[in-house]
C-alpha cells in the first residue's frame, strides 16, 4: 500500500507581482513556511517558470529544481490549464478566451490553436526534464453550449465535437506518451470533460491511450450533485492527480445547479476552503490509500469568502491530518497461525 504525498500547493491563484508572491524563490519558502512539500507550478505565469526555456534546457530545470530544494520543497507538477482550454474553443467564446493567449494571436482561432497545442507539446518536455510524471491541463470545449438539450440537440452533434476533441488531442496525448509523462484532464463544468461519462465517450475515441487520465477535483463534483466518492470506485486506475478543494451545494426553492446567473457568493453551489465546505475528505483520503494513490495532495485555493493566505495557512495543516499514513500489516496478524497446505485441504474436508 502506497501513502499519498503531500501537502502541496497549486500556486497559480496565489502568484502575484508583490512579493513573495512574484518568484518562485520566494513563493516556494513562503509555501514551505506553512507546511509544504510540493508546488503545482502554473506554466503560463513567466514569474515562476520559462516554459520554452524549461522544454529546452535540462540545466535549466537542474536550477529550478534547486532553487526549489533549497527551500525544503519540490515540484509536483506542471500545469497547462489555460493552454488546454485553447486547445478547443466554440466561437461563443472566441472573445473571453483571447485574454488566455498573447496579444498576436488574439481574434485569429487558427493561429490560437497553433499556439495552444505548441504549449501543449513544451509542456511534455519541460515535464520531462523536471523528472515529473504527471501533468495537468483543461481539456477544451466545443459542445459545452450545447449542455442542455434546449431546442433539441442535432443527431450527431455530440458525437461530431468528441471526435474532433478526441483528433485534436491525439497528437498531444502522444508526445507525453513520448515524453513518459501522464496527461491529466481536470474534470471539471466548462470543458467538454465534466463528467465520468463525457471522459469514458473522450478515453475511447483516443483509443484507451495510455497516458489519457484523470485530475480528480470533488469540488466539481458536489456542484453537479455527483456522488465524489463512487467516481473513485469507477475511475481510480485512471485517477492520477488529486486537487483538495471544497464545496458547498445549498439549493433553495429559488435556485439550484445553475445559480441563476449569480456571483459565487450567491450561488447556491460555492467553492469554499478546506474544511468549511460539505466534501468529506475523510471518506476521499480513505478510498486513495484503498486503491494505492501514488500521487499528491494539492491545495488548490478557491473560496468566495476567505481570504487566500488565510486559506492556505489552514489548508496545509488540513491536508496533513488527513493524510493516512497506509498500514504495513493486517490488524489480525497477530492472531494468524503458519498452516500448510495439506493442514488447509483438512480442515476443508478435503482429502
Amino acid at each position: 500500500m502506497k501513502t499519498i504525498k503531500g501537502p502541496a500547493i497549486f500556486l497559480a491563484q496565489f502568484a502575484a507581482d508583490e512579493a513573495p508572491f512574484n518568484d518562485l524563490d520566494s513563493i516556494s519558502k513562503w509555501a514551505a513556511d506553512l507546511g509544504f512539500k510540493g508546488v503545482q507550478i502554473p506554466s503560463w505565469d513567466d514569474r515562476l517558470i520559462d516554459l520554452a526555456q524549461a522544454a529546452e534546457s535540462s540545466a535549466y530545470c537542474d536550477d529550478l529544481r534547486a532553487t526549489l530544494e533549497k527551500n525544503g520543497i519540490q515540484a509536483t507538477e506542471l500545469s497547462t490549464h489555460l493552454q488546454g482550454q485553447l486547445v478547443a474553443v466554440h466561437p461563443a467564446y472566441d472573445t473571453l478566451f483571447d485574454a488566455f493567449a498573447p496579444a498576436d494571436v488574439h481574434g485569429k482561432p487558427d493561429a490560437r490553436q497553433r499556439w495552444a497545442v505548441d504549449q501543449l507539446l513544451l509542456a511534455a518536455k519541460a515535464s520531462a526534464n523536471l523528472g515529473l510524471t504527471e501533468h495537468a491541463t483543461f481539456s477544451g470545449a466545443l459542445a459545452w453550449p450545447y449542455l442542455y438539450p434546449w431546442p433539441q440537440r442535432p443527431a450527431g452533434l455530440v458525437e461530431t465535437a468528441f471526435d474532433e476533441l478526441a483528433k485534436r488531442w491525439l497528437p498531444i496525448l502522444d508526445a507525453f506518451d513520448d515524453a513518459g509523462v501522464n496527461l491529466c484532464y481536470e474534470i471539471h463544468p466548462g470543458e467538454d470533460l465534466h463528467d465520468g461519462v463525457t471522459f469514458e465517450m473522450f478515453l475511447e475515441r483516443v483509443g484507451n491511450h495510455d497516458r489519457c487520465h484523470m485530475l480528480y477535483d470533488p469540488s466539481h463534483y458536489v456542484l453537479q450533485a455527483l456522488d465524489y466518492v463512487d467516481h473513485i470506485d469507477i475511475y481510480h486506475e485512471r485517477i492520477k492527480m488529486f486537487h483538495v478543494k471544497d464545496a458547498e451545494l445549498n439549493p433553495t426553492g429559488r435556485q439550484g445547479v445553475y445559480g441563476g446567473y449569480q456571483s459565487w457568493v450567491d450561488r447556491a453551489g460555492r467553492f469554499r476552503s478546506l474544511g468549511d465546505g460539505e466534501v468529506d475528505f475523510s471518506a476521499i483520503f480513505s478510498k486513495f490509500a484503498q486503491y494505492d494513490f501514488a500521487g499528491w495532495a494539492v491545495l488548490e485555493w478557491e473560496c468566495c469568502l476567505k481570504h487566500p493566505e488565510d486559506g492556505a495557512r489552514e489548508g496545509a495543516s488540513f491536508i496533513s491530518d488527513h493524510i493516512i499514513r497506509v498500514t504495513e500489516r493486517a490488524f489480525d496478524d497477530f492472531a494468524g497461525t503458519e498452516i500448510d497446505d495439506d493442514a488447509n485441504k483438512a480442515l476443508l474436508g478435503l482429502s
